[in-house]
């Protein structure tokens, strides 16, 4: 079940919320220097870390869970988020050019059908990041936190799970080798448990960063996978929504 809207507002509010957001933007950041003219989109709870593209890519959105709640973003300009079903995203298939998974696959009730979905939105020659915490890692033992929520990955179960889903895992990095607390100390000195974590215990990392492509030969649908689109259904006569139509004829 995904984490309450209200919930991970509230941790990303907080100071220890703020460095988990610079921390992972920056390795999100050197992997996507420039996205001009391209269609970004987050699925999850991704809003805190789309900010950096707004101003680069031509259509940028935050898709949010029903499960999960949505809130406004951003605070400022036109909104660009909308609340969607993990089912069937509201976007064609081959249209996004760029897809980062936060909060979402290790939350979601149906892992298989999400992962189908992005997979049929996802451009042939796009790239999907997804971040899922660490099976290994100290954060997802405490619940305070959204990353203690919902089903944690180890590497080897995370590229398992891509490749069965018909995605091929680019690179790796990892994120989030201080403890999970909000004592100023460790807020303080979390660039420095970054770099000293990746050299002396990469396995036990927050957060595993996975940037991935389709695999777009030999690809069939997966039975009781497809769904009807565009199927039209009866309006009655003289409703309002009849009228409406009637007039865009």
């Amino acid at each position: 079940m995904h984490v309450d809207i209200i919930d991970l507002r509230e941790f990303y509010a907080r100071p220890l919320g703020a460095v988990v957001r610079r921390l992972v933007m920056q390795r999100l950041r050197a992997r996507w220097k420039d996205v001009s003219g391209m269609s970004v989109f987050g699925l999850g709870y991704a809003a805190p870390y789309l900010s950096v593209f707004r101003s680069e890519a031509e259509r940028i959105a935050a898709l949010m869970p029903a499960s999960q709640g949505i809130i406004a973003w951003p605070q400022d300009g036109p909104r660009q988020a909308a609340l969607v079903q993990e089912d069937e995203l509201p976007l064609p298939d081959s249209s996004a050019d760029r897809m980062l998974v936060f909060h979402g696959v290790e939350t979601t009730e149906n892992t298989r059908v999400l992962l189908r979905e992005v997979w049929r939105v996802l451009a042939p020659e796009g790239r999907v990041i997804f971040v899922v915490p660490n099976r290994t890692g100290l954060w997802a033992r405490f619940d305070s936190t959204p990353f203690g929520h919902g089903r944690p990955y180890s590497r080897s179960q995370l590229t398992k799970l891509l490749r069965d889903a018909m995605f091929t895992p680019l690179d790796w990095e990892q994120a989030l080798y201080m403890p999970p607390f909000n004592w100023p100390i460790l807020l303080r000195s979390a660039v420095a448990w970054e770099r000293v974590g990746t050299v002396l215990w990469p396995g036990f990392c927050g957060v595993n960063i996975v940037e991935a492509t389709k695999q777009i030969y030999g690809a069939t649908p997966e039975r009781g996978l497809e769904r009807a689109r565009g199927k039209f259904y009866p309006i009655p006569d003289g409703s309002l929504a009849a009228r409406s139509l009637k007039r865009c004829e």
